[in-house]
Formats: structure tokens, sequence, C-alpha cells
């Protein structure tokens, strides 16, 4: 049973690919969480964006962990970003269970050069203490590996300095 979920939310794939890859480096529990909305398609990205800029969430769909989310030693919250915001799902996410998270980590992932590391900001909004570790990774850019990796090794420290 590992002691590190990535949990994430994936609306065109690039944030599932990169929430595995780091969950397969890690050894950690791989978890994707939707709510009850249609997001496919045009009308699916429309609603995206406007959940986005509105700030409304819907319902979230069940999920399981392995562990309680507070037994985790490092939680690594993967969203894409959704009109300068992180993702509808996992805001939704946050807001009902992030009182319960103890050390967090953010791996967001962006269409745009833009950074967007305001986001972080953002989500710490909804758990008790600021994240620990974050990283946004562009999948399609030249530095997608370079930073996954710097993020990878921000993570192992973090661990080993935890035991």
């Amino acid at each position: 049973m590992s002691d590190v979920l990535c949990i994430y939310y994936s609306r065109t794939g690039n944030t599932k690919k990169a929430m595995e890859e780091i969950g397969a480096a890690l050894d950690a529990e791989v978890v994707f969480v939707t709510d009850d909305a249609p997001r496919s398609g045009f009308w699916g990205y429309l609603r995206c964006g406007m959940d986005a800029t509105r700030k409304t969430t819907r319902p979230l769909m069940h999920f399981e962990t392995e562990r309680l989310l507070s037994q985790y030693r490092l939680v690594v919250i993967g969203t894409p970003i959704w009109a300068g915001r992180c993702s509808s799902v996992i805001r939704e996410f946050l807001k009902e269970y992030g009182s319960q998270l103890q050390n967090i980590g953010y791996v967001v992932t962006r269409g745009s050069g833009e950074r967007f590391q305001e986001v972080y900001e953002q989500m710490d909004q909804y758990v008790p203490q600021p994240h620990k570790l974050a990283v946004s990774l562009r999948l399609s850019s030249v530095g997608y590996y370079f930073w996954q990796e710097e993020f990878l090794r921000q993570a192992k420290d973090f661990l080993k300095g935890e035991q």
C-alpha cells in the first residue's frame, strides 16, 4: 500500500499522462476523479471554460483510495488549467476534501506558454497548509521532461525528510 497519492482530473489526456508518469516514478497510488458534467467535445470545452470562470462546481462521482486521505504522506493533485484557473472538478475535490490533506503537491498542465503559477495560490485557499511543491507542465514543450524530473527530485527529497 503506497503512502503517496496522485489524484487528478484530465479532460484531454494530457494531465492523465503526466500524473501516470509521476505516479509510476513515485510508486504512488494513482486515482482519477471526475464530476457528473458532460465535458467532452466542443460543448464540453465551453462548459469547462465557463465553469472555471464562474468558479462553479458539480458533485464528484464516487472514487476510492486505499487509505484515508489524511493518511498519505504526500498527495499530488493534478489538474489542467481552464481559463487561468484549476479545473472545476479539482476545485470541487479541494472544497470537499482539502481539509483532510496534510502535505500537498500540485501538477498543473497547460496548453499555452504561460506558467500559471498563481493557480497554486488559488488552490491553496481550500487546504489547511500551503503546498509543499508544485510544477506547471506543457506536454508539447521542450522543457516538459526537465521540469517533471525537477518536480520528482523535489518530491523524493521531501519524502526522505518526512521519514
